[in-house]
């Protein structure tokens, strides 16, 4: 296959095989309520340390978890073809398995902001240091994660633009039940390869011509590897 644009657009169950919790999958993070709450603005600013304590618990457990063969087999790709990661995932798998341009519709956990302003004072900042009231990013506003809460307006940040221009198209472990992300597989050209890999039912892509390895993200890309070899 000739070097071509690949552009993935994965969800939280591409990171399942490495140990974190899908969010509206059985048994997901956002079917205990009380955990939806605490990803809310409501709670940040109203219960502002159980706010950071939920998210210090998921950036502590991102720091005890490591990419699986999935991330590692996208990043790979990148040394034969052009590849864009458009992720809804927070956490960063796939920069640590190799993918060097990844897009993040949600933000990351790796990373904090001003409570003024979500998209200013972004910095790093070490996943096992817990964030407490009374930090303060630089602009002396409570520090907090660098993450889209409920109640926050979720950036585009040109995804469609890059899925519309992709010489092929792969959705991986994702509900698509959360826009913008939920949208983008309608922006893929009609006549370019698209692929799904996902053990659920998705009416929604099939309709559309994608072809569906309904397996997990892993086993997945492995077939998807396979079907490229006959493009």
């Amino acid at each position: 296959m000739i070097r071509q644009h690949i552009v993935f657009l994965t969800g939280a169950g591409i990171s399942v095989e490495s140990g974190l919790s899908t969010f509206r999958g059985k048994d997901g993070l956002w079917t205990n309520d009380e955990w939806a709450y605490l990803a809310s603005t409501e709670a940040l600013y109203t219960d502002t340390q159980r706010c950071l304590d939920f998210y210090n618990f998921r950036r502590k457990q991102l720091a005890e978890v490591e990419p699986n063969d999935a991330h590692r087999m996208i990043a790979e790709l990148e040394k034969e073809h052009d590849v864009t990661v458009i992720t809804q995932n927070v956490d960063n798998l796939h920069e640590r398995a190799g993918s060097t341009h990844v897009i993040h519709l949600h933000g990351e956990l790796s990373k904090v902001c001003s409570t003024d302003n979500r998209r200013t004072c972004v910095k790093e900042y070490p996943l096992t240091t817990p964030i407490m009231v009374g930090d303060k990013a630089d602009d002396g506003s409570q520090l907090r994660p660098y993450v889209v809460m409920f109640g926050e307006y979720i950036d585009n940040m040109n995804a469609t633009d890059i899925v519309s221009m992709a010489d092929i198209f792969v959705v991986i472990g994702t509900s698509l039940q959360v826009y913008p992300a939920a949208d983008l597989i309608r922006y893929a050209h009609h006549e370019v390869p698209k692929f799904l890999i996902d053990p659920g039912e998705m009416d929604q892509c099939t309709k559309l011509g994608y072809t569906h390895f309904r397996t997990t993200a892993t086993e997945g890309m492995r077939m998807l590897l396979e079907a490229f070899k006959k493009l």
